[in-house]
């Protein structure tokens, strides 16, 4: 399909897997200009190539892949735009908030896994077997870098590799042993008594700061309300105040309960869309989806410390005592 007198991108085809291209139902242009065209002409090519299609939820919001596929191809296509690192460029355009971390990964991946192949037929005009995916830019060994923090299995680091600036997550998964666990029981002397085991405190030693707040119920919200109406009028009184409070709820009518049971309701929405995009930031601190080192995550500790990277793997070097890790 060609227009007289127009020249069209053109790419040869790679290796593929005995799978072919469709032919394109638009030119690139069109659906360039033309969202609708552009989100029809996807699902059909979907369709034709077999493959799973949806709209994946990026920051509660649907990405918008037509926005996403015009950056990208404006640039030279996935390609040129990972080889030149384009990427903050490609997501300047979508204005995301700042909750929304290493977004250049997850544009990146569902670009491959739903644009790639698009952007093959209807910009480059590629005929014929799959073209794969651009592989990640190896790393020149060795990289020499340092270590930004630290958690519970690895680091987070900054590497230097040429004038760019890196950072990433080096993961180091801990062993799981096969020794029978030692019984914390001794044998106590005679007359004496066991000593009383203290209760850890509830919460993680880890704990994520970057977790939403628990969304809060309607007596909640009538809780907060009265409790600081009765520490204004008795304030020698709080041990006095949960069962002051308990009975000025039951006396609610089912209007007056209503103010409250909104505020519940729309807390809990806060909530699910708040822990919807806390997941997205832990899937992208896997090992098995960091391809790249270029994700962001929160700082537990600071930690002072060098690495050193080549192909084999990576020295971790801190407070005077080093460790070997594999590159994922």
């Amino acid at each position: 399909m060609s227009r007289e007198g127009e020249r069209l991108p053109e790419k040869s085809p790679g290796n593929g897997d005995g799978v072919i291209y469709p032919l394109p139902l638009a030119f690139h242009e069109d659906v360039v200009k033309n969202q609708a065209a552009f989100i029809e002409t996807l699902r059909q090519f979907h369709s034709k190539m077999r493959t799973r299609f949806m709209i994946p939820v990026l920051g509660g919001k649907e990405l918008d892949l037509h926005l996403l596929y015009t950056e990208v191809t404006n640039r030279g296509g996935l390609e040129k735009v990972i080889g030149d690192r384009k990427w903050k460029d490609v997501i300047a355009a979508f204005n995301f908030p700042p909750t929304t971390t290493s977004a250049s990964f997850v544009l990146r991946k569902y670009y491959i896994s739903l644009l790639h192949h698009y952007e093959q037929v209807y910009f480059f005009r590629t005929k014929g077997p799959l073209v794969p995916p651009a592989a990640p830019v190896n790393l020149p060994a060795p990289v020499i870098g340092k270590i930004d923090g630290k958690f519970d299995h690895g680091y987070l680091v900054t590497v230097n590799l040429g004038t760019a600036t890196l950072r990433g997550v080096l993961y180091h998964p801990m062993p799981v042993s096969s020794a029978a666990p030692v019984e914390r029981e001794s044998f106590l002397a005679a007359g004496s008594s066991p000593r009383r085991r203290r209760r850890r405190k509830k919460g993680s030693r880890w704990s994520d700061p970057g977790h939403p707040k628990p969304n809060r119920s309607a007596y909640n919200f009538f809780f907060k309300e009265k409790h600081a109406k009765l520490k204004l009028l008795y304030p020698h009184r709080e041990r006095e105040f949960s069962k002051m409070i308990g009975e000025s709820w039951n006396k609610l009518t089912e209007e007056e309960r209503l103010v409250y049971q909104d505020c519940g309701l729309q807390d809990k929405e806060r909530y699910r869309r708040e822990m919807q995009e806390y997941r997205e930031r832990l899937k992208l601190l896997r090992p098995a989806d960091m391809p790249e080192r270029e994700s962001n995550a929160g700082l537990m500790s600071n930690e002072g410390g060098e690495i050193e990277c080549d192909g084999r793997g990576c020295n971790v070097k801190e407070g005077g005592g080093s460790a070997t890790l594999a590159l994922l």
